[in-house]
């Protein structure tokens, strides 16, 4: 053991003595950059006057980035250069896109959009200045201009996002897609003085000066909208302002037009085994938002379960049929205005084998998919409703004859990921996939390019809900509960909807799919 020591003690000192003999040229002399992001500077306040020092920007005496004020309109708040830029997080930037607004007077009206700055700010004082946070106490003279005609980065948001996290879209240029003006606009209503709009996902207000160049124009009712964010506090709550550059960061979007039917829930896994005939227990729950007689008024619901990974691309969309589409059609029966009712197995059990029977329900179609075709279209199947694996998902079609181009009242895709899809969509040419429609998951009009997008994943068209919760004795899955707050008039929703997992079992009711906290509100 004393050996050991010995050798051990004789290792650390020739490891030592090998250090100490080493050549001041045998290290790397490394800088500190002096330009510091927006994402750290951010972070460095906490809603107190903050000085901004050498040392508490790490070595760093300045910001650089890209100019997203913009005054050529008149619409952007006196003397505020708005900068934004990005740095590298968990391997991406894309998260990291932040702007800040420098207060350099009158002077910031010089700089164009899609300038590149360099701006010294050491010795300035990161502040709130009537709400809008900035950096004072920096002159004209510390704006360096290295460039123009940059190219912007613009996240498209929704405002639950922006209410979620302030700090991180304050100050920043963003979309807000998909909005509608509330109240509706009437004709001859411009955009001059405080809007607001609603995406679905929360309201924000719309600003524009009362001097702006388009600030006599007519306000559209629905549109998408890109501006610089900033935040205010009113009676102590932060509310999110738009300021809008030029007249052209309205994109204005034809009006949706209403859905007699939308998809309110969901059971794609019960208890039990799906293999056979007798196990039809799977449906869907939908909502009629006007009064409705199927045969008068017929529709069908068509379901896509994508399950393994070489399927071809779907290239008749939602009538592509055999293992990929099924559908169903709803050709007799009533319902009124604002009431649930179901579409799925012969079986009509809440929860799978043994569970409470609810064919008293409003049941408009109930089918043995396990061993009939679909209507049209479609194999027999054991899934009706995907519970794992790729990409699946519901529409609803107004009448029986669902084609290649015909586009979706309602539709809700769920599961998978872009990178385990199933091939649910190609650019081509000719492009194919699942066709979409305007809803509060989705849009045909991508925000950012303006140009159509009218299937899922395509653009930014890849929203979708995660599979259902899974529960244990018996092993089943929750029922899917989508809620929201639907507009019978516009055909928008006013709250989106959203993936509520429903503790099922045997014993459970109508009322338990059909009360209770976040289900589906019917306005107007």
């Amino acid at each position: 053991m004393k050996k050991t020591f010995k050798y051990i003690g004789l290792v650390v000192v020739t490891v030592s003595a090998m250090l100490s003999c080493k050549r001041d040229s045998d290290y790397v002399a490394g800088s500190v950059s002096p330009f510091i992001s927006n994402f750290d500077l951010k972070k460095a306040f906490k809603e107190t006057d903050l000085t901004l020092t050498a040392e508490l920007m790490k070595g760093a005496t300045s910001v650089k980035g890209v100019v997203v004020s913009d005054f050529s309109a008149g619409n952007s708040p006196v003397g505020l250069l708005v900068v934004q830029n990005s740095r590298l997080v968990g391997g991406a930037n894309i998260d990291s896109v932040r702007g800040m607004a420098i207060n350099i007077g009158n002077d910031a009206a010089k700089f164009a959009l899609g300038d590149s700055v360099h701006v010294k700010v050491e010795g300035g004082v990161l502040k709130r200045v009537n709400g809008i946070l900035q950096i004072t106490g920096v002159s004209s003279s510390a704006v360096n201009k290295v460039g123009a005609n940059r190219p912007l980065k613009i996240p498209v948001v929704n405002v639950a996002q922006l209410m979620a996290a302030p700090g991180n879209y304050e100050n920043t240029l963003l979309t807000v897609s998909n909005t509608v003006l509330e109240p509706e606009p009437t004709t001859g209503e411009t955009f001059a003085g405080d809007k607001t709009f609603n995406d679905g996902f929360g309201r924000a207000t719309l600003h524009t000066e009362a001097n702006a160049s388009f600030a006599a124009n007519q306000l559209p009712a629905s549109a998408n909208f890109t501006g610089v964010v900033y935040f205010k506090t009113e009676n102590n709550v932060k509310k999110a302002q738009l300021w809008m550059r030029t007249a052209d960061d309205a994109f204005e979007l034809p009006l949706i037009k209403p859905s007699p039917v939308i998809i309110t829930g969901y059971l794609p896994d019960p208890p039990g085994t799906d293999a056979s005939a007798s196990a039809q227990y799977e449906y869907i729950q939908l909502m009629a938002t006007k009064d409705i007689d199927f045969s008068v008024t017929p529709f069908s619901v068509v379901t896509t379960n994508n399950a393994g990974s070489t399927n071809p691309f779907p290239v008749n969309s939602w009538a592509t049929g055999a293992a990929r589409t099924y559908k169903i059609n709803l050709t007799s029966g009533t319902v009124t205005k604002g009431q649930f009712f179901y579409v799925g197995g012969t079986t009509k059990l809440i929860w799978g084998a043994g569970s409470t029977n609810i064919s008293s329900a409003k049941w408009i179609a109930s089918v043995n998919y396990a061993s009939n075709p679909g209507a049209d279209f479609g194999a027999a199947t054991a899934n009706l409703l995907a519970n794992s694996g790729n990409i699946a998902g519901i529409a609803v079609f107004e009448g029986t004859t669902v084609t290649a181009t015909t586009v979706p009242l309602d539709v809700m895709m769920y599961g998978g990921s872009t990178a385990n899809s199933g091939n649910v969509y190609s650019p081509g040419p000719p492009a194919v996939g699942y066709r979409i429609t305007n809803t509060d998951y989705y849009t045909t009009i991508n925000p950012s390019s303006r140009q159509a997008q009218p299937f899922f994943a395509n653009g930014t068209n890849t929203n979708r809900l995660g599979f259902q919760a899974t529960q244990a004795n018996p092993t089943g899955g929750s029922f899917v509960r989508l809620g929201g707050i639907y507009d019978a008039n516009s055909g928008r929703w006013r709250t989106g909807r959203s993936l509520n997992n429903v503790t099922m079992s045997v014993g459970a009711t109508i009322s338990t799919l059909e009360t209770g906290t976040g289900i589906t509100v019917l306005e107007n």
